[in-house]
């Protein structure tokens, strides 16, 4: 890993093993993890293949793979990777640093037909490889997938950063919306949820 991420650097010790078993807490409770996960299964065919980029405990890719999608994921802290593997058997879940993404190299060169960024993963990549990050997640979708990626406009990457950021990514926008169940977007809103379409050659 070339950068140590923000989720190493500004957050206190213990805090992934805390995540982890916030999410457990949450999912024995039956709350509602899925509404990330239920954007996505209506904007991509059935049996997609979907990246979860920054997938954490695995929750989102865990729903979507119930949905009859093809998951792979990818999270930069092992504690997070290991607890998706216990808790989430099936979808292929993986180390690795979203900014040097190269899943041809881990035996999956297939490309994506959607990959998804929930969770404020954007917030907590290292300091200046945003543009990497989208770029290489950019990479694995095949021309006409989508990106879906969203984060708390109030995390310290700015919407105008983020949209440049996803333009030098080759990515364009087609929809902003303030909620995962698609709120309309507003100006001020706390949340942006943004779909983005890898152009077709």
């Amino acid at each position: 890993m070339a950068k140590p991420t923000r989720w190493v650097t500004e957050t206190k010790p213990g805090h992934s093993q805390w995540y982890i078993e916030r999410f457990r807490r949450l999912a024995a409770e039956r709350a509602d993890l899925a509404g990330e996960a239920r954007l996505l299964d209506a904007l991509v065919p059935p049996r997609a293949r979907i990246l979860d980029a920054g997938c954490g405990t695995g929750r989102v890719g865990a729903e979507l793979a119930t949905r009859g999608h093809r998951v792979v994921g990818v999270d930069a802290d092992p504690a997070l990777v290991e607890a998706a593997r216990v808790d989430h058997p099936g979808p292929r879940w993986l180390v690795g640093d979203l900014a040097e993404l190269d899943l041809a190299a881990e035996g999956e060169p297939e490309p994506f037909d959607a990959a998804v960024c929930a969770g404020n993963v954007m917030a907590f990549v290292a300091p200046g490889t945003e543009r990497a990050v989208l770029s290489r997640i950019a990479a694995h979708v095949r021309p006409d997938g989508i990106v879906v990626v969203g984060f708390g406009t109030d995390r310290g990457y700015p919407l105008a950063d983020f949209d440049a950021d996803a333009r030098a990514a080759g990515l364009r926008q087609e929809h902003r919306f303030a909620t995962w169940d698609l709120r309309p977007w507003r100006d001020g809103a706390d949340f942006a949820v943004t779909v983005l379409r890898r152009p077709a050659d």
